[in-house]
């Protein structure tokens, strides 16, 4: 079968390895967060994050190449999405939902029930994204972000919960 919910979950290609990443994996975590948001994270920031107890994360990778990540940190029951990027040229491939599916998978067997994030309002693609992966929305927060002009622009808060 090809199409549809397998090529979401990236079954329908497998053009794409996953793993957990390490601190090695910094310097390129900030390279695919600095392409896909405006204020990107630098190297610095993922070496801390990386090196937190509280937090987990995967890398999709094709060869030796970084081509997207899920970040996640919290404390049981609880658990929160940081990022979530994929690479530009990666986007569309089912990827992200590829590693959000692995994450649950994982975070289930650690005890997490709920998992919670925060996207922009006006960012389509990820709204799309966590809705096909079961997120709805519970909360706005106004003015949470800035748009490149520096206009205020809301966070919605949304939420999953772990089966």
């Amino acid at each position: 079968m090809s199409g549809g919910f397998l090529d979401f979950l990236g079954l329908g290609r497998p053009d794409a390895s996953l793993r957990t990443a390490v601190p090695g994996d910094a310097e390129a975590l900030a390279g695919l967060h600095a392409g896909a948001f405006r204020i990107g994270w630098d190297a610095a920031e993922f070496e801390r994050l990386l090196a937190n107890r509280l937090t987990r994360a995967l890398v999709a990778t094709e060869g030796e190449k970084l081509i997207g990540f899920i970040l996640l940190s919290g404390v049981a029951p609880e658990i929160e999405i940081l990022s979530v990027a994929v690479s530009k040229h990666r986007q569309g491939r089912g990827i992200g939902g590829r590693l959000i599916a692995s994450a649950f998978g994982t975070l289930a067997a650690e005890g997490f029930t709920t998992v919670f994030l925060e996207v922009e309002e006006g960012n389509a693609a990820a709204r799309q994204l966590y809705m096909r992966s079961g997120f709805f929305e519970i909360g706005r927060r106004a003015g949470y972000y800035r748009d490149a002009a520096g206009n205020p622009v809301a966070a919605l808060i949304m939420r999953r919960d772990i089966a």
